[in-house]
């Protein structure tokens, strides 16, 4: 089925300015050739404040460029999810994995945020999970909500721990993670957030669970060494747990983005969204915003997580 398409907006920023449109679109999303956005532009799909472009303009600093992208039909996701816990300012839901959290990268209607909305459309997401990861998710509900949440996400006061299969057997019991992460090159997408000298500080706690060595089903031949992590996060940067896992070590089992260094694979990159990893977001700790009581959500391991016994 048809979603109902998408106006992508940008404005021209200084860094672009002088710019032929149709060189600053095939920069801008890479993901098309120049030949394929001519053949957008042709189609009356763009315009440059408010006028339908033909490419050959050159762009200037604060005009304000629209993709009008045409209805499409979306690959499949998941459309099911667990509440797990709900009152007047407050939906937590327990995610699938497979299922954006939010609008992008090819999708629009079949996201965590629409199928929510459809119950309780007042319900706006504190935080995002990547596609393929899955576990809790937290909604506000009323403006006071949010607002106490975003300001105390990534401080130390609400507790987000998650589980991770990662490659090989960790050396030690736990690892304080310190990379930091910013954006790196991407031949397909342009650019991804990754272990960057230079990007922002992060940290997690990684605790080793358990280490074993078998089969985990995706793929692999043989057996693999692997080690079970619980990671707390105390900050909230894209990708930090794949990261930072990766980065010392120990990439998540499957993962086609990341390897070793945090850094994406050189030889047939995976994108963001590509799933094939194990990581679940597994318990949310805070103070409710409006009332004051302890929270303490859990989400059960999905079914087909590899346990070691």
């Amino acid at each position: 089925m048809l979603n109902r398409g998408y106006a992508y907006t940008t404005i021209i920023s200084s860094k672009y300015h002088g710019q032929t449109l149709l060189s600053h679109l095939a920069s801008l999303y890479p993901h098309s050739t120049p030949q394929a956005w001519q053949q957008k532009l042709n189609n009356g799909e763009v315009t440059l404040n408010g006028v339908t472009a033909t490419g050959s303009e050159a762009v200037t600093l604060g005009q304000t460029l629209v993709w009008n992208r045409p209805p499409w039909i979306e690959p499949d996701s998941p459309q099911h999810f667990e509440v797990l816990f709900e009152d007047p300012h407050l939906l937590a839901v327990n995610k699938p994995s497979g299922l954006p959290t939010l609008p992008g990268g090819g999708f629009m209607d079949n996201t965590l945020l629409r199928l929510v909305q459809k119950q309780t459309p007042n319900a706006n997401p504190v935080h995002r999970l990547g596609r393929a990861t899955s576990g809790i998710v937290l909604f506000a509900k009323t403006p006071q909500a949010a607002s106490h949440l975003f300001a105390n996400w990534n401080t130390p006061t609400i507790q987000k721990i998650y589980r991770a299969l990662a490659q090989n057997i960790a050396q030690h019991d736990a690892y304080e993670i310190l990379t930091p992460i910013g954006l790196v090159p991407h031949p397909l997408i342009g650019s991804v957030w990754a272990a960057n000298p230079s990007g922002k500080p992060s940290k997690s706690l990684a605790r080793v669970i358990s280490r074993g060595t078998g089969s985990t089903n995706i793929g692999t031949t043989g057996t693999t060494s692997t080690t079970t992590f619980e990671v707390s996060l105390s900050s909230g940067r894209p990708h930090q747990i794949r990261i930072h896992l990766a980065s010392i070590g120990h990439p998540l089992v499957g993962d086609p983005l990341y390897g070793f260094a945090g850094q994406p694979h050189e030889n047939l990159p995976g994108l963001p969204g590509d799933g094939g990893y194990f990581l679940h977001a597994q318990y949310l700790k805070f103070h409710h915003p409006i009332t004051g009581e302890q929270i303490h959500l859990e989400a059960a391991l999905p079914s087909g997580f590899p346990l070691h016994q």
